[in-house]
């Protein structure tokens, strides 16, 4: 059978790969995909972004299963328009998708079903919002409501700082209608973890733990990206969290979707703070995989991923369950020059063809931000690619994926040196 991944980030690529291996699936569609995935076997990209474009390719090519990567034509509405035409197709609707696309109606949804979460309060007055400041302690946190690929949220160490961010995106509209409002969050101290599940409607299948850097520079320091690295699993995640996470966290959205008339079905991704004494608070939900978790997710996934898709949208993922490879997988993200704030396209990527099975056991590199141009693949985003590995610990994880990125040139390359270092910092 055919299936169709939207999407072109290094998400899509891990997708498209993973499903590329089914023996049940004939060709994976990625639109529009990137040169990673133009190369892969068994994929092919289409140039098609448009929702019914999309609709109308699914129709006619056939496509078997649609699953969607980023969150913007989740908050467009794509899975409506599929589910209108009866496609199959796994993500959330436009009424769920707003856990993801709109700050305060998560938080407000957070509040009334009694989801652990930090105290908040929504503005779109610019005065309103800097006497709010004034009024809490730093560090505070200043988020845009809408969607901003992962760089609406400015965690501000002074009152000074979260005075600027205000202007920045009320009144310098920095973020346009995405930053129109914003939500004013007290800080949550701890250690953060990447929580993904898979929902029915009904039944819920957790994906494995994970944790990702979203600080451009090492020590989780500097702006916040879209995620410079990622690991599975993550160590802050004990058998005890994983269940209080579950119990407190996820079963309440999803029992609280439903009871607020709305059908909840595609993957859920909460960003949960874990504090020292182990209780887990909701910094943010996500509609969709989180990039870049979901390569070292999915290189740790043996169970057939189309077989799981085909549960999730039949309603039956309590009849299946997940097989995970025993070792670790930690991806190390190559971003552009002058990433976040102005990335660089165009520079030409050298050393991808030394990335090989033979050469470098256990490692993919995933495409993100990438296009061929005469042959050749260039920059053509902010984060560029994922360099994934495989190890018997995070710590050789690690070693494997920074001795793959070593083989790998672009003028401007930027990456972080230590990627895993808190799970590191928990082993004896």
């Amino acid at each position: 059978m055919n299936v169709l991944v939207v999407g072109g980030g290094g998400r899509e690529h891990a997708l498209a790969w993973k499903l590329a291996g089914s023996p049940r699936v004939g060709m994976v569609f990625v639109a529009p995909g990137n040169a990673g995935t133009a190369c892969e076997p068994g994929v092919t990209n289409v140039d098609v972004t448009d929702i019914a474009a999309l609709v109308e390719f699914a129709r006619s090519e056939p496509v078997a299963i649609t699953v969607v990567g980023p969150e913007a034509p989740l908050a467009a509405g794509i899975v409506d328009a599929f589910r209108a035409v009866d496609l199959r197709i796994f993500g959330p609707t436009r009424a769920a998708a707003q856990l993801e696309s709109s700050k305060d109606f998560a938080k407000t949804f957070m509040v009334r079903h009694r989801i652990p979460t930090a105290a908040f309060e929504t503005f779109s007055d610019s005065a309103e919002a800097h006497a709010y400041v004034d009024e809490r302690n730093a560090p505070i946190v200043v988020k845009a409501d809408g969607l901003a690929a992962g760089k609406g949220v400015v965690v501000a160490a002074s009152r000074d700082e979260a005075h600027v961010a205000i202007d920045d995106m009320l009144v310098g509209h920095s973020l346009g209608d995405a930053g129109a409002r914003v939500v004013i969050e007290d800080y949550l101290a701890g250690e953060e973890a990447s929580f993904i599940v898979m929902v029915d409607g009904r039944d819920v299948l957790p994906l494995a733990s994970s944790q990702d850097h979203k600080r451009l520079a090492e020590g989780d320091h500097g702006p916040n990206t879209g995620g410079m690295g990622a690991y599975s699993p993550a160590p802050v995640v004990t058998p005890e969290i994983h269940a209080r996470i579950m119990r407190e966290v996820i079963v309440p959205a999803v029992e609280g979707m439903a009871a607020d008339g709305i059908h909840y079905r595609g993957f859920l991704y909460a960003g949960v703070m874990i504090d020292g004494s182990g209780n887990p608070r909701v910094l943010e939900f996500n509609c969709r995989l989180g990039d870049p978790e979901t390569q070292p997710i999915l290189m740790r996934l043996k169970t057939d991923l189309l077989d799981l898709l085909a549960h999730a949208t039949a309603g039956t993922l309590g009849q299946t369950e997940t097989e995970w490879d025993r070792r670790a997988s930690l991806g190390v993200v190559l971003a552009a020059a002058g990433y976040p704030a102005d990335p660089r396209k165009g520079d030409v990527i050298s050393g991808l063809d030394r990335i090989t099975e033979e050469a470098y056991p256990n490692c993919r590199v995933f495409h993100a931000g990438t296009t061929l141009v005469d042959e050749q693949v260039v920059v053509n985003g902010g984060r560029v690619l994922c360099v994934s590995a495989l190890g018997d610990s995070i710590r050789q994880a690690q070693r494997a994926a920074y001795r793959a990125v070593s083989a790998i040139h672009f003028d401007g390359m930027q990456f972080r040196t230590d990627i895993g270092f808190r799970a590191l910092s928990r082993s004896p």
